[in-house]
């Protein structure tokens, strides 16, 4: 199975396994993980029902012993995890969407478009890592994805008016120079016009923050300026708090990502408690798809949602 990597990743992630050979792919190459598919994971599965998902991935995390699972490589074990769960769909003779979720399993989900790319994913100077539009008021996943491929185009044609980059960063979106976060918001919404929907009824607004990124853990601050400059905002977790209140009531803004530090709890229960009942708050570099993280998340009221990565969590 071909297993994910990320550019921003929270530090309670599983451990990816690379070489650290700087003559191969720049010291990231995967040989050691592969090795250990082939002359250890393989040794210790062969034999188990292909259709006992749990049974091999417990299997495999007894083998690796470690609660990272640094020692064989979360790349290593969800590779062979994903290759067993596309095996046993393969077997049963049905889709693998059905094998995982059911075979009630016939509903796809809103699509999150990341349009601008800034934080970690790009060199625009903004600290917000990704700019969404949400097409929460389409009437089918078909209709969903064509507002979006309208109001990306429509946001080109603008950029390109005002003299912007419209190169792109990491996830496809843009990496303009914009005048900061405002500027972006105000310039997607205009996009969405131009292509003919409505904000706030037919297209909404996300942000992924991802607030680790630019959080300062000696300071206790959340430092804009270590992507926007000099002059930027340098703010208290209060402030953090009260400026994604203040987006939130200027704009159509229908969920928030990793909107806290990882590790600001007090900060996460608090930005929960001001905003969780109007917007999607997600923990990704937060959960970590963890569900020990996510479990203490519910029971102090801490995000209302989770982002799931298999690799965060390495089955």
């Amino acid at each position: 199975g071909m297993v994910p990597s990320g550019a921003s990743t929270g530090e309670h992630e599983a451990v990816e396994l690379r070489d650290g050979d700087k003559s191969r792919y720049g010291g990231l190459g995967t040989q050691k993980a592969v090795d250990n598919v082939n002359n250890i994971i393989a040794e210790a599965i062969i034999g188990y029902d292909v259709r006992d998902q749990q049974a091999i991935d417990r299997a495999m995390i007894a083998l690796d012993g470690t609660p990272n699972k640094g020692k064989l490589g979360a790349n290593a074990i969800l590779g062979v995890s994903i290759a067993v769960a596309r095996a046993a769909a393969d077997y049963l003779e049905i889709p693998l969407y059905s094998y995982l979720g059911g075979f009630n399993t016939k509903v796809l989900p809103t699509p999150m478009m990341n349009i601008i790319n800034g934080g970690s994913h790009s060199d625009a100077p903004i600290a917000f890592q990704e700019f969404m539009i949400v097409p929460a008021g389409a009437p089918t996943f078909k209709e969903a994805l064509r507002w979006g491929a309208e109001i990306f185009h429509a946001l080109k044609k603008i950029l390109k008016g005002r003299g912007l980059e419209t190169a792109v960063g990491d996830e496809g979106g843009f990496a303009p120079r914009f005048d900061g976060t405002e500027d972006g918001v105000e310039t997607i919404i205009a996009a969405i016009e131009a292509a003919g929907y409505v904000p706030g009824k037919d297209v909404f607004i996300g942000f992924d923050c991802a607030s680790s990124e630019f959080y300062d853990k000696e300071r206790k601050v959340y430092d804009y300026t270590k992507f926007e400059g000099e002059g930027a905002a340098v703010r208290t977790a209060a402030e953090q708090i009260d400026y994604l209140e203040g987006l939130v009531n200027k704009y159509p803004i229908i969920t928030i990502e990793d909107g806290m530090d990882e590790n600001d709890w007090d900060g996460w229960k608090a930005l929960t408690e001001r905003l969780g009942g109007k917007v999607q708050l997600v923990g990704d570099d937060f959960f970590v798809t963890n569900t020990d993280y996510l479990s203490r998340g519910i029971e102090e009221g801490a995000a209302n949602s989770i982002l799931i990565k298999v690799n965060q969590i390495g089955t």
